[in-house]
């Protein structure tokens, strides 16, 4: 039988770097914990698809950290190429949930008692996500109290301006006219929806070959907020094919809940001078 292996090929020694020690992969494989006893097949599904998505969202919030530092650069096009990387995870992270659709009610049920008060209500890293993105709620700290690695890291989020704040900056720079009021605000606070803010973005809008950096920037950011949006939809139509109308596992009203989070924005302005636009041309035009 013929050998695939090519001459000069290198066998790792003790000491060297290799796939397994640079990954850590006997670490990682070891950090699937069913809880079901005897162990039920889809718990290791169920386990693995969620580790998948804390992953993914520290790569997400890493990338945040380079698009700001691009954005404070004055370099557009170097933020457009990292929010594009998000916007790509983000797709990975939709396409997840077919996955575990492929787990029937019953098999979910076969484990799912064993979780409480488990819920990905509780995973910090979406929370940290949120307040990087403007959606600063310091009520979901108190979820936290017994997690006091994950409640430092949304102190942190809590307190440092949003992507929008850096957003805004960016713009200021380039001469476009943001109040003072909005440059100085407390970024401690929820980012409000701001008439002046939705001024500016449409100006850009009606006249985007003039504003083209600005505008692509933009809709970079309409597509990271409505990929977010699907994987929400997608979310809450799982979870309902899995558990219908009760209650989750962390105590919340479960679908209710989660379908209440489908108003969520993050660039609310993007999304409401949409309704501007063209209202002076002619139906048909």
């Amino acid at each position: 039988m013929s050998s695939y292996l090519e001459e000069g090929m290198i066998t790792p020694q003790s000491g060297m770097v290799s796939y397994s020690s640079y990954l850590k992969v006997n670490e990682l494989l070891s950090l699937q914990k069913p809880l079901s006893s005897p162990v039920e097949h889809d718990e290791m599904l169920f386990i693995i698809i969620h580790q998948a998505y804390e992953l993914w969202f520290k790569q997400i919030l890493h990338e945040l950290n380079l698009a700001e530092n691009d954005l404070q650069k004055g370099n557009a096009f170097a933020a457009l190429k990292t929010l594009k990387r998000i916007t790509t995870i983000q797709n990975i992270l939709t396409q997840q949930v077919s996955i575990l659709e492929t787990m029937t009610p019953n098999d979910f049920n076969l484990f799912r008692s064993r979780l409480n008060p488990a819920s990905g209500f509780q995973s910090h890293q979406f929370r940290v996500l949120e307040f990087r993105m403007g959606l600063k709620d310091r009520v979901y700290l108190k979820f936290f109290q017994t997690m006091p690695d994950g409640k430092l890291a949304m102190e942190k989020a809590l307190a440092a301006p949003c992507f929008y704040d850096h957003l805004v900056g960016f713009l200021a720079r380039k001469g476009y006219n943001i109040p003072a009021e909005i440059l100085s605000r407390d970024v401690t606070e929820e980012w409000k929806p701001s008439q002046e803010i939705e001024d500016v973005f449409t100006t850009i809008y009606q006249n985007h070959a003039a504003h083209y950096e600005a505008y692509t920037l933009l809709e970079a950011l309409c597509d990271l907020d409505q990929q977010f949006t699907l994987w929400r939809y997608r979310h809450v139509a799982m979870v309902e094919r899995m558990i219908g109308s009760r209650i989750g596992t962390g105590g919340s009203s479960g679908v209710k809940y989660l379908a209440s989070t489908l108003q969520k924005r993050f660039f609310p302005e993007i999304w409401s001078l949409r309704g501007r636009l063209g209202s002076e041309i002619p139906y048909g035009k």
